[in-house]
């Protein structure tokens, strides 16, 4: 299970690579669209290198409802936490 600072800490390394952002402008408040200046085009590419790193795909429509760096965090635990928890009980 990976707690959420895990989640934090590869989803700003991801940030930082994918989109050549300093490190310190990725903070749990940051907005995605405002403070970091991500698209569109650049929230397909995160969701994509997410489903990458951890096997688990984030739906289209939950990734609407984000909007901050923390709000993605939430968005990643529970997907990766609720796969698990599935398989806990199969």
């Amino acid at each position: 299970m990976q707690s959420r600072e895990e989640i934090f800490v590869t989803l700003q390394d991801a940030l930082v690579e994918l989109f050549e952002l300093d490190a310190e402008r990725v903070t749990l408040d940051a907005n995605l669209y405002q403070d970091l200046e991500i698209d569109s085009i650049d929230a397909v590419d995160l969701i994509d290198h997410i489903k990458r790193q951890t096997g688990k795909k984030i739906a289209a429509e939950e990734f609407k409802a984000v909007r901050t760096v923390g709000d993605v965090v939430e968005a990643v635990y529970q997907v990766v936490n609720a796969a698990r928890r599935q398989t806990e009980h199969e």
